[in-house]
């Protein structure tokens, strides 16, 4: 999935929504709500007044609780579409509305919860991801009222959160899934192509620090840039573009596509990830690990080793590596639930639970 096409998800979350009520007339249809959290305190000790946490939910509370965690530059409500929320929320699929309580958070920065753009601009408290899934873990247990998960299951950004959650709440969930990411400092060129893309707007004149009157152009080229770069496979790019006039198109098509996003909120969302690092909290991990990467994962490659390295000092973890191919699309593979449904399916009938 590209940025371009994340942005897009949060404008398109009740056509979305009725992809997946589709599968039958009467699958639970998705509720929204937002909870104002009073004297937020972020991990800088900055305090925000009133910090607003938006949310999806499907199903009855009453159910066995799911929580999925979108990406970067996503929504909750995009994990609705019909390529991930399509193939899993419906009657008889892995995680039926009908028998669980689907929880879909806007994470800090995102969505329609709190973010510069909605007035503080660079005057935002600069958040991480342990101000991220401190917020989720509150919404959860404080708002509605969620004592413990039968699942937490995160994409890219929310997979690196799911690694986060395992770690800081071990006794909260049954079972972990974290997609598109690793158990590993942000580094590499993962971090090195998100320092560029942040540094290429921060250098926009048009940027004015933050305080510009349209959005900076470099904000679209940079994120197309990324994307293009960390998102897609080898061959599934080749796929699309087996020739430089194709390729030239595609690009084409990407940079004039409408873009929603706002530059201050996209340099706060691709920073949050700085200090983010999971490594020395394996042990303290619980629940049921199913860690679901792509071989062709441009910003997690396998030849790093690092799941070799990781897996072994956490209690009871697998891996499923989706091998590369045409039909893949590297970073953004695990965005499409087709690939993975049946093991997380299989992990829901035969993890045990523990102890409420």
């Amino acid at each position: 999935m590209t940025i371009v096409q994340s942005a897009r998800h949060g404008l398109q979350a009740l056509t979305l929504g009725l992809c997946v009520a589709s599968h039958a007339q009467d699958a639970p249809a998705p509720q929204s709500g937002s909870w104002l959290v009073k004297d937020f305190k972020f991990h800088t000790g900055e305090v925000l007044p009133e910090l607003k946490l938006h949310y999806t939910t499907l199903g009855d509370p009453k159910n066995e609780a799911v929580l999925i965690l979108h990406g970067t530059a996503g929504s909750g409500s995009g994990m609705l579409s019909p390529a991930f929320g399509g193939e899993l929320f419906g009657p008889g699929q892995a995680l039926d509305a009908k028998r669980y309580f689907v929880i879909l958070p806007d994470a800090i920065g995102t969505g329609k919860s709190s973010k510069p753009s909605d007035g503080l601009r660079t005057r935002f408290p600069a958040y991480n991801y342990a101000d991220m899934v401190s917020a989720q873990y509150r919404l959860v247990t404080e708002h509605l009222g969620v004592r413990h998960l039968r699942m937490v299951l995160g994409n890219s950004m929310g997979g690196m959160q799911t690694w986060m959650w395992a770690i800081q709440y071990p006794g909260m969930m049954d079972i972990a899934v974290p997609m598109a990411s690793l158990p590993s400092p942000m580094s590499g060129r993962n971090w090195m192509l998100r320092r560029l893309m942040t540094a290429s707007i921060r250098n926009d004149p048009l940027w004015m620090g933050g305080n510009y009157t349209q959005q900076p152009p470099s904000a679209q080229f940079a994120s197309v840039f990324y994307a293009t770069a960390t998102s897609g496979g080898n061959q599934g790019l080749q796929k699309i573009a087996p020739s430089s006039a194709q390729g030239d198109a595609v690009l084409k098509q990407r940079l004039s596509a409408p873009f929603p996003a706002d530059a201050n909120d996209l340099l706060y969302q691709w920073e949050s990830s700085k200090d983010y690092d999971p490594s020395t909290g394996l042990e303290r991990i619980q629940a049921s690990v199913l860690v679901i990467n792509s071989a062709d994962d441009e910003r997690n490659p396998p030849e790093l080793g690092v799941l070799e390295k990781a897996l072994p000092r956490i209690k009871t973890a697998k891996a499923l590596v989706i091998p590369g191919s045409p039909d893949t699309l590297g970073h953004g593979t695990t965005g499409n639930a087709r690939f993975w449904k049946k093991e997380v399916a299989d992990l829901l009938q035969t993890a045990p639970q523990l102890a409420r």
